[in-house]
């Protein structure tokens, strides 16, 4: 990742010039042996002056990604650097860019490169380019770049959709590290492949949450979590995990720990506390955990934090399972904020009159329970709801913090409190399966929470 980085310093002091020079040749067809293409310095300059601008979601997007991470997250000096870039560029007034008129001879060698020569100054001469030179590739697009024996060491492509730096493969397509900039603010750094990101790298956009992990063939697959030490680590519990069957089973809760994340979530051996668990208590307005006062107070004794929650039902009132969550739930000082448990099918939705009204429920339910505990609940919902029903609920996602279950190699991409990475983890003491729990963070912002009880 460095090497990109350190490739795009050394060449930085003569970017301005190769862009200034990329629209010259755009708009010279003697060079070119085509018609002449619309002029674009204007947009170069736009791109230009948008990559020297920083945008303010951005830089809340990326402070987040570094309160939640630490240095040994993959990606993290990535991330840190253009942070950098942009806390220092964030007050600079707009200023034109002055286009300097060179000469090519000086700085580049204007080359359309053909089988086995290139064109210069209006000659054919044969041989294989090195050093620096203008061309385009199959689809017209300027490349300028560094050469060695017609092999590119590292170039920039400017066209229509913004700006490329970085190496490219035989074809002039972005291959290996290279970074893109595009008009409206957002910047990618990482690997390529044909011309797509491929590989690992991170996205900052005006317009969606900062993106650190990997991607295939253009599409963004997540961020890989490594499972360290240094993580937090919980579970949660219910009826069945005392009940197999007609089997009864005690949780050993002095023997407490993790032994497996589950069979997607390989962690070589190593073996975690369990720092916090969460209890079953209610479901709708007449189910109740028979297990949740012993093993509310078995887990307290042994100073691991607790929290409860409630399965959320369609067929009754919000408020009345509110209402009957507080009543038949115990809440003392040091518990972690009460979890709404939201699993509807689609077909469950529509039957109470979609996405809407199943919003107002739950809004209605939270702030019931937030009146009568004094602490701020947590949502619990799978990635599928969140992408169906909360890509636009803004008053939810910005009021209340969200637990996730998502049993995917990838961690969320979304801003969240835990994440259950697995329903089949193993924990010694407790008989069969146990869903497992990660928090979004690290010690730093665990003691926050801790203290809290809101994850920022």
């Amino acid at each position: 990742m460095r090497g990109e980085s350190t490739s795009n310093i050394v060449h930085q002091t003569w970017i301005a010039d190769l862009l200034v020079l990329a629209a010259v040749v755009l708009l010279n067809p003697t060079i070119n042996q085509r018609p002449a293409p619309p002029r674009i310095p204007d947009k170069v300059e736009t791109v230009v002056y948008q990559r020297l601008t920083a945008d303010s979601t951005q830089l809340k997007e990326l402070q987040y990604y570094m309160r939640t991470h630490d240095v040994t997250d993959e990606g993290y000096n990535l991330i840190a650097q253009y942070h950098t870039l942009l806390l220092n560029q964030a007050g600079k007034e707009a200023k034109a860019l002055t286009v300097r008129h060179v000469k090519a001879k000086d700085r580049l060698l204007p080359a359309v490169m053909t089988g086995n020569g290139y064109w210069k100054s209006g000659h054919y001469w044969r041989g294989k380019v090195s050093g620096r030179a203008i061309t385009r590739d199959w689809k017209g697009r300027v490349v300028c770049g560094v050469f060695d024996a017609d092999t590119v060491v590292t170039a920039v492509r400017t066209d229509s959709t913004g700006i490329y730096r970085g190496q490219m493969d035989a074809s002039l397509q972005a291959c290996g590290q290279g970074s893109f900039d595009a008009p409206d603010g957002t910047h990618y750094e990482g690997f390529w492949r044909d011309d797509r990101r491929h590989g690992f790298g991170f996205e900052s956009s005006p317009h969606h949450p900062v993106r650190v992990g990997q991607w295939k063939e253009g599409r963004f697959l997540g961020e890989r979590l490594r499972y360290t030490a240094e993580r937090i680590y919980g579970i949660d519990i219910s009826r069945h995990q005392h009940e197999k069957g007609r089997k009864r089973y005690r949780i050993n809760w002095q023997q407490l720990r993790i032994t497996s994340l589950g069979h997607k979530h390989p962690t070589g051996g190593q073996t975690f506390p369990v720092s916090f668990v969460y209890i079953k208590s209610t479901e709708g307005t007449s189910i109740r955990n028979r297990y949740f006062v012993q093993d509310y107070q078995q887990a307290r004794r042994q100073g691991i934090r607790v929290g409860a929650y409630h399965f959320f039902s369609i067929r009754t009132s919000a408020s009345e399972q509110a209402k009957y969550f507080v009543n038949h739930t115990l809440f003392r000082p040091g518990d972690f904020p009460p979890v709404l448990d939201v699993e509807p099918t689609h077909a469950q939705v529509q039957q109470i009159g979609g996405k809407d009204e199943l919003l107002r429920r739950i809004s209605v339910f939270m702030q019931i329970v937030e009146q009568r505990t004094h602490m701020r609940p947590i949502l619990y919902v799978s990635q599928s709801f969140v992408n169906r029903y909360l890509h636009d609920a803004t008053d939810i996602k910005q009021k209340y913090n969200v637990w996730i279950a998502r049993y995917g190699e990838y961690k969320p991409d979304v801003k969240l409190v835990y994440w259950q990475l697995s329903a089949d983890g193993r924990v010694r003491g407790i008989t069969g399966d146990v869903d497992i729990n990660v928090f979004n963070g690290y010690q730093a912002q665990w003691a926050d929470f801790l203290r809290t009880g809101v994850h920022k």
